[in-house]
């Protein structure tokens, strides 16, 4: 008996109830006229059958695995175990591996356990998550990264909620999450958008079928003096299926099908948040916590209409203020007081939480006329919690077209 994966796959049973054994496996790349199966769908109904003791159909599952993708290592370690266990009981995963891999074998081991774990656990649809509260019109798709569970979700806009559509395997930095500076290879965490697309024939082979880099250092990351640049969602070798959970330079990375087929729905824009943990809500929650940052921004909008200096400066937190001088609170105050009416329109707007509940990104078309002036924003506000309330930590007018051509290295 194979006794180690049963031991391993076993430990994963809390993750949620044992998946059915006629689940429909995803379809992925197309050969002549018909489509293949995808492997990572078949590389987890084989962990789900070895965690079953349905051994034969284990083989015959990960064989199904080796003729669509020979360079699927995870594939040929299992099939290994799986032959050798007709033999004699395997003390461990790998044990037909050659001594001296111990860091491959370690990377192999976690990467079946987060397959086997997203495949049992898999998000329920009734669910909405809590790091994407509004999505406006104009966005059409969403992608979150989920680095603990090596994840990457795809959700499409319906109606300013964000409904997902597809997810996939996903390798982060190999010292994990948590990005300060150049080659610390750590990937960031934060709120971030889509800057471009590079194209294979640009790139080294390393980069596989194509990249997407994204806007880090945002204007939170760059105020709080994180350095480094460059991160992108791209491919792998031309040699290569997929790369370990952790294992990358601090870029975001995706086998070369999965990457061609999230390439659809990715253009400059396209809103891109990364967090350590993907917390899933019941409707009535997100609506909460949307609401709450909707209102505060209401208030907000409120204070400036009413041109009441004192209410609209407390919507700032003090560091903000520090930060900004005396000067610039005074301004606002004249600016405030001089007009005899002002009215602002906030449309097309974005809301995102950090991980940790801990601050909120705000971004909107922002209309301001006034009996002086009228003009319109693209603005983006970040929010942080100080004594049980949204305050605004950062301020920016986001000037999309020199993000874009600037930040697509």
């Amino acid at each position: 008996m194979l006794r180690a994966l049963l031991i391993f796959c076993a430990m994963l049973a809390w993750a949620g109830p044992a998946a059915a054994a006629d689940r429909p496996v995803q379809l992925a790349a197309l050969d002549g006229n018909r489509y293949l199966p995808s492997p990572d769908a078949l590389i987890a109904k084989t962990l789900e059958a070895i965690r079953a003791s349905r051994l034969d159909e284990a083989l015959r599952e990960v064989d199904r695995v080796i003729a669509i993708r020979p360079d699927f290592k995870l594939a040929h370690l299992i099939k290994g175990d799986l032959l050798l266990a007709r033999a004699r009981p395997l003390p461990t995963l790998g044990a037909v591996s050659k001594q001296g891999a111990d860091q491959s074998l370690s990377d192999l081991r976690e990467e079946a356990r987060l397959r086997l774990l997203s495949y049992l656990d898999q998000p329920n649809p009734n669910l909405l998550p809590k790091n994407i509260l509004q999505l406006a019109a104009g966005e059409r798709y969403a992608i979150l990264a989920d680095t603990s569970r090596a994840r990457l979700y795809l959700f499409e806009n319906v109606d300013g909620e964000p409904r997902l559509v597809r997810d996939y395997y996903l390798t982060i930095g190999r010292n994990g999450t948590d990005k300060r500076a150049e080659g610390d290879k750590r990937t960031p965490i934060g709120v971030y958008t889509v800057t471009g697309q590079l194209p294979r024939d640009k790139l080294a082979d390393l980069y596989g079928s194509g990249a997407f880099p994204i806007s880090y250092p945002n204007e939170w990351d760059q105020a709080q003096g994180r350095g480094g640049h460059g991160i992108w969602l791209h491919g792998t070798p031309s040699n290569t299926y997929n790369r370990a959970p952790r294992a990358s330079d601090g870029c975001l990375v995706l086998t070369n099908p999965d990457l061609t087929e999230i390439g659809q729905w990715l253009k400059p824009g396209t809103p891109f948040v990364i967090t350590d943990r993907v917390e899933w809500l019941e409707r009535e929650r997100w609506l909460d916590q949307r609401q709450k940052l909707m209102d505060k921004l209401a208030h907000w909008k409120g204070d400036w209409e009413n041109r009441d200096p004192e209410h609209f400066l407390k919507h700032y937190a003090p560091s903000f203020l520090q930060g900004q001088g005396k000067g610039w609170a005074e301004a606002k105050r004249r600016n405030l007081t001089d007009k005899t009416w002002i009215r602002v329109a906030l449309s097309e707007m974005n809301l995102y939480l950090y991980a940790g509940d801990e601050m909120a990104v705000a971004e909107f078309q922002q209309d301001y006329a006034s009996d002086k002036l009228s003009d319109a924003t693209r603005k983006r506000l970040y929010l942080k919690q100080d004594a049980g309330d949204w305050r605004i930590v950062l301020e920016k007018a986001v000037d999309d077209a020199k993000r874009v051509a600037g930040l697509a290295r």
